[in-house]
């Protein structure tokens, strides 16, 4: 293939990915939505009985040039994802974000392990094993509190109790979705298969001490980093060296976590971003730059990538039934979970239910979870559509629910009496 020849589907796929992402935006839903309609519609053209039409967009070069591009993407969505981590907030609400986020990991990630199993069990679905069970709960335990944030602002709620508690809450809940990732991947990359894992076995322990020297190596170096950036910052404040600098780390961190250590590379540059974010000064540069140079070219290509490669024709009736349940336990484990948390923290039943609801909302960490266990062989491809689903049917639900929860929480007030007329 000439070098030349991929330009054609990567203009396709980025007018595409802008276009149906303003149509997703306008209609109140995530870009990532429309941006995977995009790859839907690329994929369309596998149909069209024309050889020289297929050869420009699905020949193997051209495939394995976006999938390149594919990983740049979604690494650089794990970055911006870590450097927009504050974890100052966690102060706010201390307690009650720390319970809201617990239960809201174990319940769907128990829920989507105990479906899971059963279709499994029923031979429904395919026996993967233990650790994939535990990945398809896993996955469930990522959120997106970025519709939540704006239906909060619009109402003026968002420095509420119920507010300040789901902002805190979902920076530890992506702490936490990472942590879980990074250990069952890491058995994975252990030496052993997914249905064959010996957890009494010596390498299930090197993996986990694998992963804790990893995350204690990473933050050391990354306590030097922050040195060495507060000292750019204070030479050459909004210096393009500063996000140059910063994205050089982003890819030796995830290069390293997975080379290395046997953990995820989305781990590596996630923590990268924690670790040089926060209180940096040049933070929201940096972001900025990173989020301009990712969102305008290679995370629409990871997530029109995704959408170009749905099979709908690898799902079967029991597959189907699986999809649908799976879905049910992604809004109901958050929902639950969360809320449950915040009833235990003495939230009144209409607040438990606002936080549940708002935590509900899952967008593109879930897709990067689903795509990270399918790459592993520990998920079926066949999932996407319905991790798709989920997408949807909560940027949809949670924005109409949060909004009737607080019309019917305000309470009418009296009409003034005019003059004359008694009480």
């Amino acid at each position: 293939m000439e070098a030349f020849e991929i330009l054609l589907p990567l203009a396709l796929i980025l007018l595409l990915s802008k276009l149906m992402g303003l149509g997703a935006h306008k209609c109140g839903m995530p870009a990532v939505i429309g941006m995977l309609v995009a790859g839907i519609l690329v994929g369309l053209l596998r149909y069209i009985p024309w050889e020289p039409l297929k050869k420009a967009f699905f020949s193997s070069e051209v495939e394995f040039a976006l999938s390149v591009m594919s990983k740049i993407g979604v690494v650089l969505i794990m970055f911006s994802t870590g450097l927009g981590t504050d974890l100052k907030k966690l102060r706010q609400t201390g307690l009650a974000s720390v319970v809201i986020t617990a239960l809201g990991v174990v319940v769907p990630m128990g829920l989507g392990t105990l479906t899971a199993f059963l279709f499994a069990h029923f031979g429904l679905i395919a026996d993967m094993g233990v650790v994939s069970w535990l990945f398809y709960g896993a996955i469930l335990t990522a959120t997106s509190v970025s519709v939540t944030v704006a239906v909060l602002k619009e109402l003026g709620k968002l420095d509420t109790k119920v507010g300040t508690s789901i902002v805190a809450a979902a920076v530890i809940d992506d702490v936490l979705g990472i942590i879980i990732l990074s250990v069952l991947t890491g058995f994975t990359s252990g030496g052993e298969g997914a249905g064959g894992w010996d957890w009494f076995h010596p390498n299930a322990y090197l993996v986990v001490i694998k992963i804790a020297v990893f995350f204690v190596a990473a933050i050391a170096v990354g306590v030097g980093l922050r040195k060495l950036f507060d000292l750019m910052e204070r030479r050459a404040p909004h210096n393009r060296r500063v996000p140059i600098i910063s994205l050089a780390a982003c890819f030796v961190y995830a290069y390293c976590a997975e080379k290395f250590f046997g953990v995820a590379d989305i781990t590596g540059a996630y923590l990268a971003g924690i670790l040089l974010g926060g209180t940096l000064s040049e933070t929201p540069y940096v972001e900025n730059k990173v989020d301009t140079m990712g969102y305008l070219f290679f995370s629409p290509i990871f997530f029109a990538s995704i959408g170009m490669n749905l099979d709908f024709g690898g799902i079967s009736v029991s597959f189907l039934a699986f999809g649908f349940v799976y879905v049910l336990m992604a809004l109901l484990g958050k929902l639950i979970g969360c809320g449950a948390g915040a009833k235990l923290c003495r939230f009144s039943w209409m607040d438990s239910f606002r936080v549940g609801l708002g935590m509900m909302v899952r967008a593109e960490v879930v897709l990067i979870c689903t795509e990270r266990g399918v790459s592993a062989g520990l998920v079926d491809p066949a999932l996407f559509p319905f991790v798709f689903l989920i997408i949807l049917i909560s940027s949809v639900l949670t924005p109409i629910l949060l909004k009737w929860s607080y019309r019917r929480g305000e309470k009418p007030t009296a009409a003034p009496l005019s003059p004359g007329q008694t009480g």
